[in-house]
């Protein structure tokens, strides 16, 4: 196995942990911020909308770094869910037996990237978290592209 793959197999194995270890820490930094700190007071009203009170940006920029985990959890999984009898990257080693139920996983995996990331960009739009929007159409696309670009037995 090599080295690229053991880091995928320590990301699956770990990263959900430390996903939900930042994801606490971004809600215990909007929690311990006052609620008059939350919102922007002066202005008009673009500005208050668009560019959000410093407590908040605080806790969109931890929240974005949870996001950034849980991200690199979730293409861990699909990397070592798919390097056994899917995928045949060198880098992966041998993949196993080819499983025959595999044949729509490349794309399925490459579906459930690409709608993840936007309705979680959207979600992040809508919760003025733009820090957040901007890492997830940074990350998961390309990932998808990525996986998209595997040999397989099956094409």
């Amino acid at each position: 196995m090599s080295v690229v793959m053991v880091f995928f197999g320590l990301g699956f194995m770990g990263g959900w942990a430390a996903a939900l270890a930042a994801l606490a820490y971004a809600v215990v930094t909007l929690v311990r911020a006052r609620p008059w700190d939350r919102p922007r007071r002066p202005g008009p009203p673009a500005v208050r909308l668009l560019v959000p009170a410093p407590a908040y940006l605080r806790f969109d920029r931890r929240l974005a770094a949870a996001v950034l985990l849980a991200d690199l959890w979730l293409v861990s999984a699909v990397i070592v869910f798919g390097a056994d009898g899917v995928f045949t990257e060198e880098w992966m080693g041998y993949p196993g037996m080819v499983d025959p139920t595999g044949q729509g996983y490349q794309a399925g995996a490459e579906s459930l990237l690409r709608t993840t990331a936007w309705w979680t960009a959207g979600t992040a739009l809508l919760a003025r978290c733009w820090t957040t929007a901007g890492v997830q159409l940074c990350v998961l696309p390309p990932a998808a592209w990525w996986i998209g670009t595997f040999d397989t037995y099956y094409t």
